[in-house]
Protein backbone atom coordinates (compact mmCIF):
# COMPACT_ATOMS: atom_id res chain seq x y z
CA UNK A 1 0.00 0.00 0.00
CA UNK A 2 1.50 3.37 -1.10
CA UNK A 3 2.48 5.95 2.12
CA UNK A 4 -0.22 8.31 0.82
CA UNK A 5 -3.26 5.78 1.20
CA UNK A 6 -5.03 5.46 4.22
CA UNK A 7 -7.03 2.43 3.37
CA UNK A 8 -6.26 -0.94 1.10
CA UNK A 9 -9.56 -1.34 -0.48
CA UNK A 10 -12.60 1.32 -0.42
CA UNK A 11 -15.92 0.75 -1.62
CA UNK A 12 -18.54 3.33 -3.37
CA UNK A 13 -21.58 2.14 -3.72
CA UNK A 14 -24.41 4.18 -5.57
CA UNK A 15 -27.23 4.33 -8.50
CA UNK A 16 -25.29 7.38 -10.29
CA UNK A 17 -28.80 8.10 -11.77
CA UNK A 18 -27.13 10.35 -13.74
CA UNK A 19 -23.59 10.78 -12.37
CA UNK A 20 -22.83 14.40 -11.49
CA UNK A 21 -20.29 16.29 -9.54
CA UNK A 22 -21.07 15.33 -6.48
CA UNK A 23 -20.58 11.64 -7.16
CA UNK A 24 -17.09 13.37 -8.66
CA UNK A 25 -16.51 14.85 -5.17
CA UNK A 26 -17.24 11.25 -3.30
CA UNK A 27 -15.33 9.07 -5.90
CA UNK A 28 -11.88 11.38 -5.94
CA UNK A 29 -11.69 11.70 -2.21
CA UNK A 30 -12.10 7.10 -1.92
CA UNK A 31 -9.14 7.31 -4.89
CA UNK A 32 -7.28 9.76 -2.68
CA UNK A 33 -6.94 8.18 0.20
CA UNK A 34 -7.45 4.15 -0.99
CA UNK A 35 -4.90 1.94 -2.77
CA UNK A 36 -7.72 0.52 -4.79
CA UNK A 37 -11.46 1.94 -5.17
CA UNK A 38 -13.89 -0.29 -6.49
CA UNK A 39 -17.23 1.52 -7.53
CA UNK A 40 -20.68 -0.26 -7.63
CA UNK A 41 -22.92 1.21 -10.14
CA UNK A 42 -26.65 -1.04 -8.98
CA UNK A 43 -29.62 0.27 -10.65
CA UNK A 44 -32.87 -0.81 -10.11
CA UNK A 45 -34.67 -2.05 -13.86
CA UNK A 46 -37.11 0.25 -13.64
CA UNK A 47 -35.25 3.36 -14.09
CA UNK A 48 -34.59 5.00 -17.21
CA UNK A 49 -30.80 5.69 -17.89
CA UNK A 50 -29.62 2.25 -18.96
CA UNK A 51 -27.06 0.77 -16.76
CA UNK A 52 -24.40 0.57 -20.01
CA UNK A 53 -24.78 3.99 -20.23
CA UNK A 54 -23.92 5.05 -16.64
CA UNK A 55 -20.61 2.43 -16.23
CA UNK A 56 -19.53 4.27 -19.73
CA UNK A 57 -19.86 7.64 -18.42
CA UNK A 58 -17.87 6.66 -15.11
CA UNK A 59 -15.28 4.99 -16.47
CA UNK A 60 -14.35 7.79 -18.65
CA UNK A 61 -15.01 10.54 -15.85
CA UNK A 62 -12.53 8.32 -13.91
CA UNK A 63 -10.51 6.69 -16.70
CA UNK A 64 -7.07 9.28 -14.91
CA UNK A 65 -7.49 7.52 -12.10
CA UNK A 66 -6.02 4.01 -11.80
CA UNK A 67 -6.90 2.87 -8.72
CA UNK A 68 -10.48 2.91 -9.87
CA UNK A 69 -12.93 0.57 -10.96
CA UNK A 70 -16.21 0.65 -12.17
CA UNK A 71 -18.60 -2.46 -11.98
CA UNK A 72 -22.01 -2.80 -12.05
CA UNK A 73 -25.09 -4.52 -11.93
CA UNK A 74 -29.02 -4.24 -11.94
CA UNK A 75 -30.40 -4.58 -7.56
CA UNK A 76 -34.24 -4.99 -8.39
CA UNK A 77 -34.23 -5.54 -4.42
CA UNK A 78 -37.20 -3.38 -2.79
CA UNK A 79 -35.52 -0.33 -0.30
CA UNK A 80 -36.25 -0.59 3.48
CA UNK A 81 -33.49 -0.16 5.64
CA UNK A 82 -35.31 -1.33 8.79
CA UNK A 83 -35.55 -4.95 6.95
CA UNK A 84 -32.59 -7.01 7.82
CA UNK A 85 -33.05 -9.55 5.04
CA UNK A 86 -33.53 -7.20 2.54
CA UNK A 87 -30.01 -5.06 3.72
CA UNK A 88 -28.95 -9.12 3.47
CA UNK A 89 -30.23 -8.97 0.10
CA UNK A 90 -28.42 -6.02 -1.22
CA UNK A 91 -25.58 -6.42 0.51
CA UNK A 92 -25.21 -10.01 -1.41
CA UNK A 93 -25.32 -8.23 -4.72
CA UNK A 94 -22.51 -5.67 -3.83
CA UNK A 95 -20.43 -8.64 -2.67
CA UNK A 96 -20.73 -10.22 -5.89
CA UNK A 97 -19.93 -6.84 -7.72
CA UNK A 98 -16.80 -6.25 -5.89
CA UNK A 99 -15.45 -9.87 -5.97
CA UNK A 100 -16.04 -10.00 -9.65
CA UNK A 101 -13.61 -6.51 -10.00
CA UNK A 102 -10.98 -7.98 -7.76
CA UNK A 103 -10.94 -11.36 -9.68
CA UNK A 104 -10.44 -8.77 -12.90
CA UNK A 105 -7.70 -7.21 -10.88
CA UNK A 106 -6.04 -10.49 -9.56
CA UNK A 107 -6.66 -8.26 -5.95
CA UNK A 108 -8.49 -9.49 -3.07
CA UNK A 109 -12.19 -8.55 -2.31
CA UNK A 110 -12.40 -7.29 1.15
CA UNK A 111 -13.62 -3.95 2.20
CA UNK A 112 -11.80 -1.84 4.27
CA UNK A 113 -13.29 1.68 3.84
CA UNK A 114 -17.03 2.34 2.70
CA UNK A 115 -17.72 5.79 1.38
CA UNK A 116 -20.91 7.21 1.11
CA UNK A 117 -22.86 10.52 1.33
CA UNK A 118 -26.05 8.81 2.51
CA UNK A 119 -27.55 7.93 5.75
CA UNK A 120 -27.02 4.36 4.70
CA UNK A 121 -23.51 4.76 5.12
CA UNK A 122 -22.67 3.58 8.55
CA UNK A 123 -24.87 0.28 8.14
CA UNK A 124 -23.74 -0.92 4.85
CA UNK A 125 -19.68 -0.24 6.53
CA UNK A 126 -20.59 -2.24 9.44
CA UNK A 127 -22.21 -5.53 7.22
CA UNK A 128 -18.62 -5.01 5.10
CA UNK A 129 -17.15 -5.13 8.32
CA UNK A 130 -15.37 -1.59 7.13
CA UNK A 131 -14.60 1.64 8.21
CA UNK A 132 -17.47 4.37 7.68
CA UNK A 133 -15.79 7.07 5.55
CA UNK A 134 -18.67 10.14 5.59
CA UNK A 135 -17.90 12.44 2.51
CA UNK A 136 -19.73 15.45 2.24
CA UNK A 137 -23.79 14.13 3.91
CA UNK A 138 -24.82 17.93 4.25
CA UNK A 139 -23.88 18.93 0.43
CA UNK A 140 -22.06 21.79 1.18
CA UNK A 141 -19.25 21.05 -0.93
CA UNK A 142 -20.84 20.14 -3.95
CA UNK A 143 -24.71 21.20 -3.25
CA UNK A 144 -26.42 18.70 -5.96
CA UNK A 145 -28.03 15.30 -5.68
CA UNK A 146 -29.14 12.77 -8.17
CA UNK A 147 -32.93 13.73 -7.34
CA UNK A 148 -32.36 17.13 -7.84
CA UNK A 149 -30.39 16.37 -11.29
CA UNK A 150 -33.55 14.49 -12.36
CA UNK A 151 -36.08 17.18 -11.42
CA UNK A 152 -34.14 19.81 -13.48
CA UNK A 153 -31.00 18.63 -15.11
CA UNK A 154 -31.17 22.40 -16.92
CA UNK A 155 -30.76 23.84 -13.59
CA UNK A 156 -27.90 21.28 -12.61
CA UNK A 157 -26.17 21.17 -16.23
CA UNK A 158 -23.05 22.75 -15.42
CA UNK A 159 -22.31 19.73 -12.45
CA UNK A 160 -22.59 17.22 -15.22
CA UNK A 161 -18.94 16.12 -16.63
CA UNK A 162 -19.48 15.76 -20.30
CA UNK A 163 -20.21 12.36 -21.55
CA UNK A 164 -23.19 13.07 -19.18
CA UNK A 165 -24.30 16.23 -20.94
CA UNK A 166 -24.05 13.68 -24.16
CA UNK A 167 -26.12 11.42 -23.06
CA UNK A 168 -28.55 13.61 -21.49
CA UNK A 169 -28.68 16.83 -24.80
CA UNK A 170 -31.68 17.03 -26.34
CA UNK A 171 -30.81 16.43 -30.16
CA UNK A 172 -32.82 18.57 -33.00
CA UNK A 173 -32.15 17.33 -36.46
CA UNK A 174 -32.81 19.86 -39.50
CA UNK A 175 -33.30 18.17 -43.15
CA UNK A 176 -34.73 18.87 -46.51
CA UNK A 177 -34.42 18.93 -49.92
CA UNK A 178 -31.15 21.45 -51.11
CA UNK A 179 -31.39 25.05 -50.88
CA UNK A 180 -34.60 24.82 -48.71
CA UNK A 181 -32.84 26.38 -45.66
CA UNK A 182 -31.70 23.82 -43.54
CA UNK A 183 -28.20 25.40 -42.77
CA UNK A 184 -29.82 28.76 -42.35
CA UNK A 185 -32.68 27.68 -40.05
CA UNK A 186 -29.99 25.24 -37.99
CA UNK A 187 -27.92 28.12 -37.34
CA UNK A 188 -30.04 30.79 -36.59
CA UNK A 189 -32.25 27.95 -33.86
CA UNK A 190 -28.92 28.07 -32.25
CA UNK A 191 -28.48 31.57 -32.15
CA UNK A 192 -31.50 32.26 -31.08
CA UNK A 193 -31.05 30.04 -27.85
CA UNK A 194 -27.74 31.14 -27.24
CA UNK A 195 -29.76 34.51 -26.67
CA UNK A 196 -31.40 33.07 -23.76
CA UNK A 197 -28.22 33.08 -21.93
CA UNK A 198 -27.20 31.03 -18.83
CA UNK A 199 -26.96 27.52 -19.75
CA UNK A 200 -28.43 28.12 -23.28
CA UNK A 201 -25.63 30.57 -23.95
CA UNK A 202 -23.08 26.78 -24.49
CA UNK A 203 -26.13 25.97 -27.64
CA UNK A 204 -24.07 24.82 -30.58
CA UNK A 205 -25.12 23.80 -34.05
CA UNK A 206 -23.45 21.11 -35.98
CA UNK A 207 -23.17 21.56 -39.78
CA UNK A 208 -23.50 19.23 -42.92
CA UNK A 209 -20.30 17.03 -43.21
CA UNK A 210 -21.79 15.78 -46.50
CA UNK A 211 -21.36 19.22 -47.68
CA UNK A 212 -17.69 19.39 -46.96
CA UNK A 213 -16.91 15.75 -48.67
CA UNK A 214 -18.73 17.55 -51.40
CA UNK A 215 -16.45 20.62 -51.75
CA UNK A 216 -13.23 18.03 -51.67
CA UNK A 217 -14.32 15.85 -54.19
CA UNK A 218 -14.87 18.79 -56.38
CA UNK A 219 -12.02 20.24 -55.80
CA UNK A 220 -10.12 17.27 -56.26
CA UNK A 221 -11.16 17.08 -59.88
CA UNK A 222 -10.55 20.93 -60.58
CA UNK A 223 -7.10 20.15 -59.51
CA UNK A 224 -7.09 17.75 -63.09
CA UNK A 225 -9.92 20.01 -65.18
CA UNK A 226 -10.34 23.51 -63.95
CA UNK A 227 -13.65 23.24 -65.78
CA UNK A 228 -15.10 20.39 -63.61
CA UNK A 229 -18.41 20.66 -61.76
CA UNK A 230 -20.35 18.72 -59.20
CA UNK A 231 -21.99 17.01 -62.26
CA UNK A 232 -18.51 15.20 -62.85
CA UNK A 233 -18.33 14.18 -59.04
CA UNK A 234 -18.95 10.54 -58.47
CA UNK A 235 -20.30 8.65 -55.08
CA UNK A 236 -19.72 5.29 -53.81
CA UNK A 237 -21.17 3.30 -51.24
CA UNK A 238 -18.45 3.93 -49.09
CA UNK A 239 -18.79 7.44 -49.67
CA UNK A 240 -22.00 7.37 -48.10
CA UNK A 241 -20.69 5.45 -45.18
CA UNK A 242 -18.02 7.97 -44.10
CA UNK A 243 -20.54 10.63 -44.25
CA UNK A 244 -22.91 9.00 -41.90
CA UNK A 245 -19.54 8.02 -39.95
CA UNK A 246 -18.38 11.74 -39.57
CA UNK A 247 -21.81 13.37 -38.97
CA UNK A 248 -22.31 11.34 -36.61
CA UNK A 249 -19.16 11.73 -34.45
CA UNK A 250 -19.45 15.30 -34.75
CA UNK A 251 -22.99 15.45 -33.80
CA UNK A 252 -21.39 13.59 -30.70
CA UNK A 253 -18.66 15.30 -30.14
CA UNK A 254 -20.67 18.77 -30.12
CA UNK A 255 -23.32 17.27 -27.49
CA UNK A 256 -20.43 17.15 -24.89
CA UNK A 257 -19.93 20.63 -24.54
CA UNK A 258 -23.32 22.31 -25.91
CA UNK A 259 -26.49 23.31 -23.76
CA UNK A 260 -29.31 21.00 -22.99
CA UNK A 261 -30.11 21.18 -26.70
CA UNK A 262 -27.99 20.84 -29.73
CA UNK A 263 -28.80 21.38 -33.14
CA UNK A 264 -27.73 19.26 -35.98
CA UNK A 265 -28.01 20.20 -39.94
CA UNK A 266 -28.96 16.62 -41.17
CA UNK A 267 -27.65 13.56 -39.92
CA UNK A 268 -27.09 9.63 -40.72
CA UNK A 269 -30.53 8.99 -41.13
CA UNK A 270 -30.82 11.90 -44.15
CA UNK A 271 -27.37 10.39 -45.21
CA UNK A 272 -29.17 7.49 -46.30
CA UNK A 273 -32.17 9.31 -48.60
CA UNK A 274 -29.40 11.10 -50.54
CA UNK A 275 -27.60 7.67 -50.75
CA UNK A 276 -30.71 6.17 -51.97
CA UNK A 277 -30.91 9.51 -54.28
CA UNK A 278 -27.68 9.20 -55.95
CA UNK A 279 -27.24 5.58 -55.57
CA UNK A 280 -30.89 4.20 -56.21
CA UNK A 281 -31.29 2.85 -52.63
CA UNK A 282 -30.28 2.97 -49.25
CA UNK A 283 -27.04 0.25 -47.42
CA UNK A 284 -27.39 -1.37 -44.28
CA UNK A 285 -23.92 0.09 -43.57
CA UNK A 286 -25.24 3.47 -43.40
CA UNK A 287 -28.96 2.96 -42.06
CA UNK A 288 -27.05 0.92 -39.63
CA UNK A 289 -25.74 4.04 -38.48
CA UNK A 290 -29.02 5.75 -38.08
CA UNK A 291 -30.22 7.18 -34.22
CA UNK A 292 -33.29 8.49 -33.28
CA UNK A 293 -33.09 11.78 -32.23
CA UNK A 294 -35.53 13.82 -29.98
CA UNK A 295 -36.98 15.65 -32.89
CA UNK A 296 -36.98 16.57 -36.40
CA UNK A 297 -37.48 19.42 -38.15
CA UNK A 298 -38.53 19.12 -42.20
CA UNK A 299 -37.89 22.29 -44.42
CA UNK A 300 -40.27 22.55 -47.13
CA UNK A 301 -38.87 23.81 -50.51
CA UNK A 302 -42.22 25.74 -51.44
CA UNK A 303 -41.67 29.95 -51.12
CA UNK A 304 -37.89 29.14 -50.58
CA UNK A 305 -36.07 30.99 -54.09
CA UNK A 306 -33.51 28.13 -55.21
CA UNK A 307 -30.13 29.12 -54.48
CA UNK A 308 -27.24 27.92 -56.85
CA UNK A 309 -23.78 27.71 -55.27
CA UNK A 310 -22.44 24.88 -57.62
CA UNK A 311 -22.60 22.17 -55.32
CA UNK A 312 -26.54 21.58 -56.14
CA UNK A 313 -28.04 19.27 -58.14
CA UNK A 314 -31.35 21.89 -59.28
CA UNK A 315 -34.18 23.02 -58.37
CA UNK A 316 -36.32 20.48 -60.20
CA UNK A 317 -35.43 18.17 -57.26
CA UNK A 318 -36.64 19.64 -54.69
CA UNK A 319 -39.96 18.43 -54.76
CA UNK A 320 -39.05 14.46 -54.75
CA UNK A 321 -36.61 14.86 -52.07
CA UNK A 322 -39.02 16.94 -50.01
CA UNK A 323 -41.88 14.50 -50.86
CA UNK A 324 -39.27 11.66 -49.97
CA UNK A 325 -38.40 12.89 -46.72
CA UNK A 326 -42.24 13.15 -45.59
CA UNK A 327 -42.16 9.37 -46.31
CA UNK A 328 -38.96 8.50 -44.39
CA UNK A 329 -39.97 10.67 -41.63
CA UNK A 330 -43.67 9.29 -41.37
CA UNK A 331 -42.05 5.51 -41.01
CA UNK A 332 -39.57 5.91 -37.87
CA UNK A 333 -40.56 6.75 -34.25
CA UNK A 334 -38.99 10.75 -33.69
CA UNK A 335 -41.74 13.08 -33.57
CA UNK A 336 -41.75 15.55 -37.20
CA UNK A 337 -42.67 19.40 -37.66
CA UNK A 338 -42.40 20.19 -41.05
CA UNK A 339 -41.62 24.09 -41.41
CA UNK A 340 -42.97 26.36 -43.87
CA UNK A 341 -43.45 30.01 -44.55
CA UNK A 342 -41.08 32.76 -44.21
CA UNK A 343 -37.86 32.16 -42.31
CA UNK A 344 -39.55 34.07 -39.35
CA UNK A 345 -42.41 32.30 -39.22
CA UNK A 346 -40.20 28.54 -39.56
CA UNK A 347 -38.09 29.61 -36.68
CA UNK A 348 -40.82 30.29 -34.45
CA UNK A 349 -42.07 27.46 -35.09
CA UNK A 350 -39.32 25.61 -34.61
CA UNK A 351 -38.21 27.24 -31.55
CA UNK A 352 -41.56 26.58 -29.92
CA UNK A 353 -40.99 22.68 -31.32
CA UNK A 354 -37.40 22.79 -29.12
CA UNK A 355 -39.00 24.15 -26.36
CA UNK A 356 -41.38 21.14 -26.25
CA UNK A 357 -39.16 18.64 -25.94
CA UNK A 358 -37.36 19.94 -23.75
CA UNK A 359 -38.49 17.60 -20.63
CA UNK A 360 -36.82 14.74 -19.47
CA UNK A 361 -39.24 12.04 -17.77
CA UNK A 362 -36.66 9.95 -15.39
CA UNK A 363 -38.64 6.86 -13.97
CA UNK A 364 -38.91 6.71 -10.30
CA UNK A 365 -36.30 4.40 -8.24
CA UNK A 366 -37.32 1.79 -6.45
CA UNK A 367 -38.22 3.15 -3.14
Amino acid sequence: MSGAARYRHGLVLGKFYPPHAGHRYLIDTAAAACARVTVVCAPSTVESIPLADRLAWLREIHAGQPPVRVVGGYDDVPIDYHDDAVWAAHVEITRTLVAKAAAADGAAPEIDAVFSSESYGPELARRFAARHVPVDPDRRVVPVSGTAVRADPVAHWSLLAAPVRAGLARRVVVLGAESTGTTTLARSLAHRYRRRGGVWARTRWVPEYGRERTEEKLAALRGADPAASVFDVTWQRNDFVEVARRQNEREDAAARNSSPLLVCDTDAFATAVWEQRYLGSSSAAVTAQARRPDLYLLTDHVGVPFADDGLRDGEHVRPWMTERFRQVLAEQPAPVVELTGPLPARLDAATAACDGVLTWDFAEPLG
